[in-house]
């Protein structure tokens, strides 16, 4: 008989590796998506404390 491939399974270090990086990954994209909107917010009420913008409610 020839040699026999033997199916091991996923390792247990490696999916906690993967996990962990996936993650990480996961997490720094959503923190850069929240400091962008901050940055967008702060730049709004910035621009209208200094007048160069106004809000002004339509008229119906």
């Amino acid at each position: 008989m020839g040699a026999h491939v033997i199916y091991r399974g996923p390792s247990v270090m490696k999916e906690i590796v993967l996990g962990l990086t996936l993650g990480l990954m996961a997490g720094g994209l959503w923190k850069m998506h929240h400091w962008n909107e901050q940055r967008k917010t702060r730049s709004f009420y910035d621009m209208l404390q200094k007048g160069e913008i106004s809000v002004i409610a339509a008229e119906e």
